[in-house]
């Protein structure tokens, strides 16, 4: 799959067009659409779903070296009014924040991240690794064509590898044709 293919494929989710269109508007830094609004895009449409099925919400991330809840709420609210008219939940996070409400939420660490796309080379499965910035660049660590095939691989960068088997189930569970491979094309990167 090419960028422009995959850029065509996930506009046909409207509210990804929407949300790409408006990225903008956000006013952050770093700023990305992210994860499965744009991998279970592409697997809707590949299995002739609505190309917006099962999609629970639609991960934005950006950069802000204020690492204060206070800032945060502030975007989070700001994207909420940008995105109303949407009828979908739009999580919107701080990437320099992560490492502060990850042990709250999972009961596991992770080391601080450098930039929006040290927070997406990190997601659990390599395909899944992907973004659209606020000025359409795709953003593939891993390339495309493991996503396009279906192709579910540990993502040696996640800093979190017992939460694999679980998130794989999932999306096994909600598009049967996807394949499990025990090989992971990428060597891990040091934490931090």
């Amino acid at each position: 799959m090419t960028e422009a293919e995959f850029l065509e494929t996930v506009r046909q989710n409207a509210v990804v067009a929407a949300l790409l269109d408006r990225l903008k508007d956000l006013g952050t830094d770093q700023t990305h659409l992210v994860a499965g609004a744009l991998f279970q895009t592409v697997w809707n449409v590949r299995s002739g779903q609505p190309p917006d099925a099962q999609i629970l919400d639609y991960d934005v991330f950006y950069w802000d070296d204020d690492l204060s809840y206070e800032a945060e709420d502030r975007v989070i609210h700001r994207a909420s009014r940008l995105c109303e008219d949407l009828g979908v939940h739009v999580e919107v996070r701080n990437q320099a924040r992560v490492h502060l409400w990850f042990p709250q939420k999972t009961d596991l660490t992770r080391p601080a991240l450098n930039s929006v796309h040290d927070g997406i080379d990190q997601f659990l499965v390599e395909c899944t690794c992907v973004g659209i910035d606020d000025a359409g660049t795709v953003y593939a660590p891993c390339g495309l064509d493991d996503l396009a095939a279906g192709r579910l691989r540990l993502n040696a960068r996640n800093h979190t590898p017992e939460l694999y088997a679980a998130k794989v189930r999932s999306y096994v569970t909600r598009w049967p044709w996807l394949q499990i491979d025990h090989t992971s094309r990428h060597p891990a990167t040091p934490p931090g």
